[in-house]
């Protein structure tokens, strides 16, 4: 079994509010093939809003909603994505955008 990868911190630039808890950062654990069933692989890669509203809420700590995620912060939610994207990056995909 592999160690989870964790991103840094994302801020919130909009908190997300349970009850009298208002979340003001996400982490998001890298995905594994499990917690992406029912998803396909290259959507997720090209950004699809719909399928990274399914996937953030397996992968976000603290624990969060689909619907949460759909009412998140426009530019909160395109942070999430551009994580989740580098996550899914072959090392040989990144290694050519760190050099470009």
């Amino acid at each position: 079994m592999t160690t989870p990868v964790f991103s840094d911190p994302i801020p919130l630039s909009q908190p997300i509010k349970h009850g009298d808890t208002e979340i003001t950062s996400l982490t998001l654990r890298k995905p594994q093939p499990g917690e992406m069933r029912g998803l396909q692989l290259s959507t997720l890669q090209v950004g699809d809003f719909d399928q990274h509203i399914k996937l953030i809420p397996r992968i976000a700590q603290p624990l969060i909603t689909e619907q949460d995620v759909a009412a998140m912060d426009a530019c909160d939610f395109a942070d999430c994505v551009d994580t989740i994207v580098g996550f899914l990056l072959h090392s040989r995909q990144r290694a050519l955008l760190q050099t470009a």
